[in-house]
């Protein structure tokens, strides 16, 4: 990169099917230019967010085609091709070598797709592999982005349910509040929870991890309490553990009178890279009362529920059971908002006196780079599409040791609960 000209940064427009985000907002050019990085915005790339072109220019953007987006030196997406294969496939004859594109990418579920990406010559940085260290909590995009999922299963819940949340004293009677089960209590299930019981509900509260069971208590829920053997629950960076199918079915029973007299159920639980866990049965959906509403967030990945459909609202038995596949698109403000803010600081980790310096010592880009001009590069990723170790010509120089952040226990955003499925689809971007 030429060191007398900035470094261009482009945000194109998001094609996939009800993407309202925008991969960075206004209010952070201004830190992007600091950083010596130029941005060049798609005209109406960020409108369907509430971020008309006019908020750009004002910071300093240049408003362009998708082609001059894609011109850029650095393309920040929230939907890559990756993602969105069918709507993305013309991008890909936009990209080129030298070029870094980074957003989310579906590495595990989608490694053809990321080949296609690398075959550009691009390199390709996934936003979804984010270690769960302590420095890299700013640069968390899935758990920003739960966040905004937890809060909306709520409204989404509480607007389809033919009861109101609080309790009620009034000259027609007394209305008690509503019971809302939530599994799962990561980010998007302590959202959940939290915005459950700001709207007067009585909450309720289950994840496989005994750890989390303070942090539930800290946002206003019980914590349900199941006799059942957790000692290896949990891996060192906070996900649930794949359990045998034995225990999922005694988790089961164990959950069922808790189902069977909740209003509203919230599911979260997953494991990254595999199928969701089963835990709700058309049987226990037979039990509940007509009118509870089940809100699937793990729909993506299988469902927590038997009968959940993705993108899908059903009606079995009385009972309403959606599956939203993409609810922080549908807070495409704040959504954006925190997004944005992740990018940036992930841009000004990698980026320094304008130009990207690849410390493949470091943690958060060793995780994160998927393929570097053209080479995949990622190990698993290179297992899964069967290639094998990179050649030598292409093995990069370390850089200097840089300190790693202390690591700790933090929170999956699709939290909890495994029942040893095979893998299937990782798109990230829900949960």
């Amino acid at each position: 990169m030429a060191e007398d000209r900035q470094l261009t940064v482009g945000v194109p427009a998001e094609t996939f099917p009800g993407e309202a985000r925008v991969a960075l907002v206004p209010g952070v050019l201004q830190a992007l230019s600091k950083a010596g990085m130029k941005t060049i915005v798609e005209s109406g790339a960020g409108k369907a967010a509430g971020f008309p072109d006019g908020q750009y220019t004002d910071k300093g953007a240049t408003i362009g085609t998708r082609a001059d987006a894609f011109g850029a030196d650095v393309v920040v997406q929230v939907q890559t091709f990756g993602t969105n294969p069918e709507k993305g496939r013309a991008d890909l004859a936009l990209m080129r070598k030298g070029q870094v594109v980074l957003g989310f990418t579906d590495p595990l579920g989608n490694a053809a797709g990321v080949k296609e990406m690398a075959d550009t010559g691009a390199t390709i940085l996934s936003v979804e592999l984010m270690p769960r260290i302590t420095r890299a909590q700013s640069m968390d995009v899935l758990s920003s982005q739960a966040t905004v999922g937890g809060y909306k299963a709520v409204l989404v819940a509480a607007t389809n349910m033919p009861k109101m949340f609080p309790m009620l004293t009034t000259a027609a009677g007394t209305i008690r509040p509503a019971k809302v089960f939530v599994i799962g209590a990561g980010v998007a299930g302590l959202q959940a929870i939290a915005t459950a019981k700001r709207l007067g509900a009585v909450v309720e509260a289950y994840d496989v991890r005994p750890a989390v069971k303070e942090q539930v208590v800290s946002v206003g829920a019980k914590f349900v309490e199941m006799d059942l053997d957790t000692a290896a629950a949990e891996d060192k960076g906070g996900y649930a553990k794949e359990q045998g199918e034995d225990f999922i079915r005694r988790q089961r029973e164990l959950m069922m009178e808790v189902v069977m007299r909740s209003d509203v159920v919230i599911t979260t639980a997953a494991i990254p890279g595999k199928k969701s866990p089963v835990l709700i049965t058309a049987e226990m959906v037979a039990k509940m009362q007509p009118g509870s509403v089940i809100v699937d967030l793990a729909a993506e990945r299988g469902g927590n529920c038997e009968l959940t459909a993705a993108d899908e609202t059903r009606v079995v038995d009385g009972v309403t059971i959606m599956g939203p596949t993409n609810l922080p698109a549908t807070v495409p403000f704040h959504a954006s908002s925190m997004y944005a803010k992740n990018l940036v600081t992930f841009l000004s980790h990698l980026v320094k006196e304008g130009a990207f310096q690849w410390d493949m010592e470091d943690q958060i880009t060793v995780e994160t780079l998927l393929a570097r001009d053209g080479e995949i590069v990622l190990p698993r990723l290179r297992e899964s599409l069967g290639l094998g170790a990179p050649t030598a010509a292409d093995a990069q120089t370390p850089g200097p040791a840089q300190p790693e952040g202390t690591a700790e226990l933090r929170v999956a955003p699709s939290e909890g609960v495994s029942n040893g499925a095979a893998p299937s689809n990782e798109n990230a971007t829900t949960t």
